[in-house]
């Protein structure tokens, strides 16, 4: 296997020159002035630390998620290991651009001695509620929002990347919430604000409402946020008038939401009030919950549908930052990011799985009932069937009442 890149390798080696004689390679030093740069490769950013880390017992993260994903994109041969790097870990001073120090140093000390006392668990909400004491408890997380700063600053000047360990968008302050220990898209939203960019325009289309990210940036003029999310689904927040600090917008679809609903409001309001806002800078939560196979919600997208609210918004802003976020089947998952990476870089998601694909699909277990038999469409096709399903009139009603 080829080396893989380190962060700092990237800015220079990651952009591509076009020159006036129709040569395409590398950016390297002293190139010819008739070049110019144009758009770069995107850049997948990944970490060995998800492969044999879990939140232990039954729990929907006992799963491999981020691992399976990248074991797949690599046995599909969709990935120049140049394109792909190892995520840092987060810092607590990054991490305290949003968390509560305090906070930050109660979840190193439960990792470290694997317990948290009554009053820790009260106060931050750990070891409870879906959020419990694990081996790394503390250093999973800052990962995920080390990979989410560290693609903040490989998108200095443009591109596309995708950490697929992204995402944890219920992460609070001072507390856990919702499987979620720290918030990796609000930070690396205010490392885009701290770096100048003046127009973040947020979007999320797991099946559960992105309240950690609202409730922390919706009051801020510079970034505009947008929600796709099951209606009456946990946290419970994200109703269709809910404008948060005034920069929210909020689209609860009902179960059953399928291909064709998402296609529509990726048409008729994704696109028109990203156009509107004219970011700088998109950051997408890509959750794969609201997939008909996963059995967290009961939306019933296909996975394609996913992919192609991604590549619509390539073309919205000079950055794009694709994360992952909620999913809990591990076919479904580990399918739908290996496509998602495949649209962003070009490959067809389409093609059948290679021979390495296959073992590795075939192979994968899940302790689940859904598991216990899994159809042949898992283990033998990386894209779903499509799931159009009906436009329904309630559909049209919430994007023009978000469009007002």
């Amino acid at each position: 296997m080829m080396r893989r890149q380190k962060t700092d390798e990237l800015p220079m080696s990651h952009w591509r020159l076009s020159c006036q004689d129709g040569r395409q390679g590398l950016i390297v030093a002293g190139a010819a002035p008739t070049c110019r740069r144009v758009a770069p490769d995107p850049i997948l950013i990944g970490s060995e630390i998800y492969r044999h880390s879990s939140y232990g017992g039954r729990h929907p993260l006992a799963i491999p998620r981020v691992s399976a994903a990248l074991d797949l994109i690599r046995a599909m041969g969709w990935l120049d290991e140049r394109h792909y790097v190892d995520s840092p870990v987060a810092t607590a001073a990054e991490l305290a651009r949003f968390h509560d120090p305090g906070y930050i140093a109660a979840l190193g000390d439960a990792e470290r001695t694997g317990r948290a006392s009554e009053a820790v668990r009260d106060r931050y909400n750990i070891g409870r509620n879906g959020n419990p004491v694990f081996a790394e408890m503390f250093s999973r997380p800052a990962t995920a929002c080390g990979a989410t700063l560290a693609a903040v600053a490989l998108l200095r000047d443009g591109g596309t990347i995708f950490s697929p360990a992204g995402g944890t968008h219920h992460g609070r302050p001072d507390r856990a919430s919702g499987f979620c220990y720290f918030n990796d898209p609000v930070l690396g939203i205010l490392a885009w604000l701290d770096a100048g960019i003046e127009r973040v325009y947020y979007v999320d289309i797991d099946a559960h409402h992105g309240d950690g990210v609202q409730d922390a940036l919706s009051g801020d003029g510079r970034v505009l946020i947008l929600s796709i999310h099951e209606q009456g689904r946990w946290p419970h927040s994200g109703a269709a008038g809910d404008r948060g600090g005034g920069n929210a917008r909020n689209l609860p679809v009902p179960p059953g939401f399928g291909d064709r609903e998402l296609d529509f409001l990726t048409e008729q309001v994704i696109l028109p009030l990203g156009r509107r806002f004219a970011p700088q800078a998109v950051m997408l939560q890509a959750g794969a919950d609201g997939l008909a196979d996963d059995p967290m919600s009961n939306l019933a997208l296909g996975n394609r549908a996913i992919w192609r609210v991604a590549e619509r918004l390539r073309g919205l802003a000079p950055r794009l930052l694709v994360l992952g976020g909620g999913g809990y089947n591990p076919w479904s998952v580990a399918r739908c990011w290996a496509g998602l990476w495949a649209t962003l870089a070009g490959h067809d998601p389409l093609q059948p799985p290679t021979a390495a694909a296959r073992a590795l699909l075939t192979g994968m277990t899940w302790q689940h009932r859904l598991g216990r038999a899994p159809p042949a469409r898992w283990l033998e096709t990386i894209a779903d069937p499509p799931q159009p399903g009906p436009l329904r009139p309630e559909i049209a009603a919430l994007a023009a009442a978000v469009l007002e």
